[in-house]
């Protein structure tokens, strides 16, 4: 995630690909055409929206109607919390960080998600151990 975010590249992947846009810096832009890029943003961010994906909806070992009323609800939450980030943020944060805001809005929803649904699972599991 941090990869995503900050601009330091923890490693370095240059391939030529292919590009609806790009807005070179240092060159004319281009559209519909191929360019040389490091990948390793693309790459990881990829990772990340898939493993996330796979990690929130698959199904338990024991789905039940109670699991995917704690999914729906923990879903309901996620697009909350995460829009009200993303609210504040287009209210107070200005210039290049609210672009690593709109970077890190990418993974926010799926990652409050995850975190809301495992920490409900676990409480509810333990609670039913306890009785």
């Amino acid at each position: 995630m941090v990869m995503i975010v900050s601009d330091q590249d923890l490693f370095t992947l240059d391939a030529t690909v292919f590009a609806l846009y790009d807005d070179g810096i240092f060159e004319p832009d281009k559209a519909f055409t191929l360019t040389r890029n490091n990948i390793a943003d693309e790459l990881v961010a990829i990772v990340a929206i898939v493993g996330g994906l796979l990690a929130a909806f698959s199904r338990e070992k024991d789905e039940d109607e109670y699991i995917a009323q704690i999914r729906l609800e923990s879903l309901l939450w996620a697009t909350y919390i995460n829009y009200g980030f993303l609210l504040f943020s287009v209210l107070f944060i200005y210039g290049l960080a609210f672009y690593q805001v709109l970077l890190l809005n990418i993974l926010t929803l799926l990652l409050i998600f995850l975190i809301r649904f495992n920490f409900i699972l676990y409480r509810s599991k333990s609670a039913a151990y306890a009785s």
